[in-house]
C-alpha cells in the first residue's frame, strides 16, 4: 500500500468514525431521493435594471404574443428552494441547539414553543410602539429596535430562568414543571394580544432581519444559526461547564459526590434553552412582521425531534449542537419533501412522529451494543 492510499484510508477511517457522519449521510440520500423524484418546476426569468430593480423577462410565442419567459429547473435542486430550506431549518435549529444542551443534562423542556410566542408576543408589543403607528414612532429607530430586541431575548431568558428555577426548588422533574409551564406561557400570551395578532414593527427591524444576498440568499438567519452551533459546540466540548452538562447526564449521583454543583448546571442549561427561543423568536418577528399568542403551535414536536434525531439521548449524557443543526435539517427537509412530492401534508406530523421513535429505538439499539462490547472487552 502506497504512503498515499494508507492516507487516504486513514481519512476515510476518520470520517466514518466522525460522530455527525450519520446524519450527512442521511441528508445526502435525502437530498438525492428528492432531486430524483421531485421533478421539474418553471420559474420565472427575470433581468436585473441600473437601478438595482429586477422585471420579468418576455418573450414572443408561436402566435406572436408577448408571455412571461421562463425556464425549467429542478423543484429541489435549485437556489430558491435551497436557500428557503436553510431559512426555515434556522428557526429549529437555532432552538433545537438550546433543547439538546437540557437533554444531555437529562431533562427535557416542553415549553419551548410557547417561551417562543410568549417572547414573540412581547417583543411585538415593545417594536409595535416604535413603529409607524406607535406612540413613540417619532423616537429613535435604533433604540426602539434595540429595546424590542431585549424585550424578546430577555422574556424568553426569564422564562428559561423560571423553568430551572422550578425544576430545582421544587425537585420536580422538568417533565412536569415544562408541561405546566407550557400552558401557562401561551395563556400569558393570550391575555396580553386577547388573541389578535400585534404587527406594525419599525421598517428598519424588518429589513435588517431580511437583508439578502444573492439569490434570496438569507444572511441573518443563517449567520445566527452558525453563531449558536459554534457556541454551542465550544460550550459543550471545550469548557468545563459543559463537560459538567454530560456529567449530570450520565450519572447525576455520581457528580454530586464528584463535588460538581448539579443544581447550578440545571439552572444554566434551562437559561440557555430560554435564550436561544428568543433569539429564534427574533427572526419570527423580522420576517411575519407580527406575533401572535399561537405562534410555535407544535414546535416543542419539531424541537425535541431535531434533537433526538441529531444524536440526543433522552437518557441523557450524550448528544452534540451540531447534531441538533443538522437534526433540525433532515426535519425541514422531510417537510420540504412531503410538499415536493405532492403528499397530503396532514401525514407530516405523522411522519415526523415515526421518524423520532424510529431514532430513539437506534439510539437503544446503540446503547445495548455499547454495553455488550464493553462487557466482551471489560479491560475498555
Amino acid at each position: 500500500m502506497t504512503l498515499n492510499s494508507a492516507s487516504l484510508l486513514r481519512a476515510v477511517k476518520r470520517c466514518f468514525r466522525f460522530q455527525e457522519a450519520g446524519l450527512v449521510g442521511v441528508i445526502i440520500v435525502l437530498g438525492l431521493l428528492l432531486t430524483v423524484f421531485g421533478g421539474s418546476v418553471k420559474v420565472p426569468v427575470y433581468t436585473l435594471n441600473a437601478d438595482g430593480t429586477r422585471d420579468r423577462v418576455m418573450t414572443t410565442n408561436s402566435q406572436g404574443e408577448q408571455e412571461p419567459a421562463s425556464i425549467s429547473r429542478n423543484t429541489f435542486l435549485n437556489a430558491k428552494n435551497l436557500t428557503q430550506l436553510a431559512k426555515d431549518t434556522s428557526f429549529i435549529a437555532i432552538m433545537a441547539v438550546g433543547a439538546t444542551i437540557v437533554i444531555i443534562a437529562g431533562g427535557i423542556d416542553l415549553s419551548v414553543g410557547a417561551i417562543y410566542a410568549l417572547a414573540s408576543v412581547v417583543g411585538a408589543m415593545v417594536l409595535h410602539q416604535f413603529g409607524p403607528e406607535g406612540t413613540h414612532g417619532h423616537s429613535s429607530i435604533l433604540t426602539g429596535v434595540t429595546l424590542g430586541v431585549a424585550a424578546c431575548v430577555g422574556t424568553a431568558t426569564l422564562c428559561g430562568l423560571l423553568n430551572g428555577g422550578m425544576t430545582v426548588a421544587l425537585r420536580v422533574h422538568p417533565f412536569i414543571i415544562t408541561l405546566g409551564t407550557m400552558a401557562i406561557y401561551r395563556g400569558i400570551a393570550f391575555v396580553l394580544t386577547n388573541g389578535q395578532s400585534i404587527g406594525g414593527f419599525p421598517e428598519v427591524f424588518r429589513n435588517l432581519v431580511q437583508w439578502e444576498i444573492g439569490d434570496s440568499l438569507s444572511v441573518v438567519p443563517l449567520l445566527l444559526t452558525v453563531v449558536v452551533g459554534v457556541v454551542g459546540t465550544i460550550f459543550l466540548g471545550r469548557l468545563a461547564e459543559g463537560r459538567r452538562v454530560y456529567a449530570i447526564g450520565g450519572n447525576e449521583l455520581a457528580s454530586r459526590f464528584s463535588g460538581i454543583r448539579v443544581e447550578r448546571v440545571k439552572l444554566i442549561v434551562f437559561i440557555i434553552s430560554g435564550l436561544v427561543a428568543g433569539l429564534s423568536a427574533v427572526l419570527s418577528l423580522g420576517y411575519y412582521g407580527a406575533a401572535t399568542s399561537g405562534d410555535g403551535q407544535g414546535y416543542e414536536l419539531n424541537v425535541i425531534a431535531a434533537a433526538v434525531i441529531g444524536g440526543a439521548s433522552l437518557a441523557g449524557g450524550k448528544g452534540t449542537a451540531l447534531g441538533a443543526v443538522l437534526g433540525a435539517l433532515i426535519i425541514q427537509m422531510i417537510s420540504s419533501g412531503i410538499v415536493i412530492l405532492r403528499i397530503d401534508q396532514n401525514y407530516s406530523q405523522i411522519i415526523i412522529g415515526a421518524v423520532v421513535i424510529v431514532a430513539v429505538m437506534l439510539d437503544q439499539v446503540n446503547a445495548w451494543l455499547e454495553r455488550r462490547r464493553l462487557t466482551a472487552n471489560p479491560r475498555h
